[in-house]
């Protein structure tokens, strides 16, 4: 009963090498400046551009919370501090975790920040698509007094058609012409492999879009997201959670103000779920090029200038049926190949080789060139074109005026 009580094991430098460890603290802090604190904040309480500053990795969890907190509070009073009074609307919106808003960052590498620099005048033929997509998307930013009620915008669009047809560039031309955060999303931005992971990854994507209101969310290949529902038995949980929170999300989008559109493409409409189809409210379809929109896409890939052979174009519309937009391209590009074969074939025989100012300038393309070309490339959509077209007269948004 008499006995002293034992002295503790656990020093104060103990237990701090112990803390320091166990929560993340690697780094020391710089202390060529005596009056710096932990903050690296001077006593004046300016920050000091000397002090260490410490990566996410190197600090504790509690640490990134309160580093969020100060430069929350530095960016708006920087923002409120401008002289034009302006206020700018942050990148992310205040999400209740810290997980939430790593998933958020990681989606906002999906959004388009370049001009892809595509026109409407680029995209040859597909004026119905053309003008349906300017409907839908373009007219209610435009003139947003028409849109309301029941004319209230649409809020998915379907492009669907054959491959190679201009699905995406339409989508380029909307990122490019309709002024709007344009979020360039595929199965890999939403579909991760923790648990859950997935299901959040598009809530968070759709409350992204609702911050940076009018927004546009690009679905490439969305058929590879969401085919139909319970066809096969190796369907995954996964797969069917991920496909109900897009489904809920895309349904939730008409109990809000914000613009969000939803343009969705696919080559394969016939596998989309219902529930789908009567969400992408407009369906339109992407045909193959007429011989106009042909004809104007010969003209500009092979382009002549004087002293060139005439390019026999009314053989070529007549000869490229059936061919799609990328197609064509091919075709033409195969035409231009030959003249450079002949010239590299004479560079490679000649026993010197040629010092590259010297080197001569590639020969006109010919008619015989065209013949060769058309032998040699074949058209990969045309197979499936009465399917397209079967679908349109099905579920397809048609002008009728």
């Amino acid at each position: 009963m008499g006995e002293e009580p034992l002295k503790t094991r656990w020093t104060f430098e103990d237990f701090k090498m112990f803390y320091n460890i166990r929560f993340g603290r690697k780094k020391e802090i710089n202390k060529e400046d005596p009056k710096s604190d932990t903050n690296g904040r001077n006593s004046d309480g300016n920050v000091n551009m000397n002090a260490n500053i410490k990566s996410n990795s190197d600090m504790a969890v509690y640490e990134q919370f309160e580093q969020q907190e100060r430069q929350c509070v530095i960016r708006a009073t920087a923002i409120s501090a401008r002289p034009d009074g302006a206020m700018l609307k942050p990148l992310l919106p205040p999400f209740d975790s810290a997980e939430t808003r790593s998933l958020a960052e990681t989606l906002c590498r999906d959004i388009i920040r370049g001009n892809p620099d595509v026109k409407w005048e680029i995209i040859k033929g597909l004026e119905n698509a053309k003008r349906l997509v300017k409907e839908a998307v373009v007219m209610p930013i435009k003139y947003p007094k028409y849109f309301k009620g029941l004319l209230s915008p649409w809020k998915g669009i379907l492009l669907f058609g054959p491959p190679g047809t201009g699905k995406t560039m339409l989508a380029k031309a909307v990122a490019t012409e309709c002024k709007t955060t344009f979020f360039n999303i595929s199965a890999s931005s939403i579909v991760s492999k923790w648990r859950g992971d997935s299901e959040k990854l598009v809530r968070v994507l759709f409350e992204l879009a609702r911050h940076h209101a009018p927004s546009t969310i690009f679905l490439d290949e969305i058929d590879a997201i969401i085919s139909q529902r319970g066809e096969a038995r190796s369907e995954h949980e996964a797969s069917r959670r991920l496909k109900t929170e897009l489904l809920i999300q895309m349904d939730g989008l008409t109990k809000t103000d914000e613009l969000v559109f939803v343009l969705a493409a696919t080559n394969l409409p016939w596998e989309l779920d219902a529930a789908m189809l009567r969400r992408l409210e407009k369906r339109i379809l992407v045909p193959l090029p007429e011989p106009e929109a042909r004809q104007a896409m010969f003209e500009e890939f092979l382009s002549t200038s004087s002293g060139e052979a005439e390019i026999p174009y009314d053989y070529l519309v007549e000869k490229t049926e059936g061919y799609s937009g990328s197609d064509i391209r091919l075709v033409c590009k195969e035409a231009a190949m030959q003249p450079l074969r002949r010239l590299i074939f004479f560079l490679e025989s000649q026993p010197d080789k040629v010092p590259e100012d010297e080197l001569p300038a590639v020969g006109p393309v010919t008619p015989e060139d065209i013949e060769v070309a058309l032998r040699n490339t074949r058209p990969s959509a045309h197979l499936q074109a009465h399917r397209y077209d079967k679908f349109n007269q099905d579920y397809g948004s048609q002008i009728l005026s």
